[in-house]
């Protein structure tokens, strides 16, 4: 008969040399944004890498919504913030109210010429559901409650490529709280 003793003892000492030799292994990374792309409106492609380590702000943007004047507050916060390493892009979509009908042609007539942006656009993308841009699927993922619900929807992106912040479209882009945490963003390491 075998002492139960020895066998608790014995299965003791096996977990704690599991727990050992995993806590050795070495940790999986996660994915950042930094590993996704978006095509350009302009052709080409928008690396999101290129911008490894520059804190940015992804947009989902509409031709045709009443957030539409936010172009212009995107496009001074670009201003006022680029020279410090601050990118924005913005991603023109058709999911909320078909409210980006057109191509690039006619989004570019839009953002570019009527609201004079010089930000980085990426092509019309879908940004809800299962047929999401990867990028917006990995932000769901990461964060759920704070999906795109309409057009104008902001998620900020720190240094570190994580998600930092999210702002619905309900917030002006020269609101203070995310000219805060673009600052924040900008002075993390």
């Amino acid at each position: 008969m075998i002492d139960r003793r020895i066998l608790i003892v014995a299965g003791l000492a096996a977990a704690a040399g599991a727990r050992t030799s995993y806590a050795q292994q070495p940790a999986i990374s996660r994915i950042t944004a930094y590993a996704f792309s978006f095509p350009a409106l302009s052709g080409g492609d928008i690396k999101l890498a290129d911008y490894a380590g520059r804190p940015m702000m992804i947009v989902n943007t509409a031709s045709l919504c009443g957030f539409t004047p936010q172009y212009a507050g995107l496009q001074q916060v670009w201003s006022e913030f680029r020279e410090r390493g601050f990118v924005i892009i913005g991603v023109p979509s058709n999911d909320f109210g078909g409210q980006e009908p057109g191509g690039p042609t006619e989004i570019a007539e839009t953002a570019q010429h009527q609201y004079g942006v010089t930000f980085p656009m990426a092509a019309k993308a879908v940004v809800k559901g299962g047929n999401a841009h990867p990028f917006y699927r990995w932000a769901a993922e990461v964060r759920p409650k704070d999906v795109p619900r309409w057009n104008f929807h902001k998620y900020l992106i720190g240094r570190d490529g994580y998600i930092a912040d999210v702002f619905p479209e309900s917030v002006a882009p020269d609101d203070t709280r995310i000219k805060a945490g673009i600052a924040r963003a900008l002075t993390a390491a």
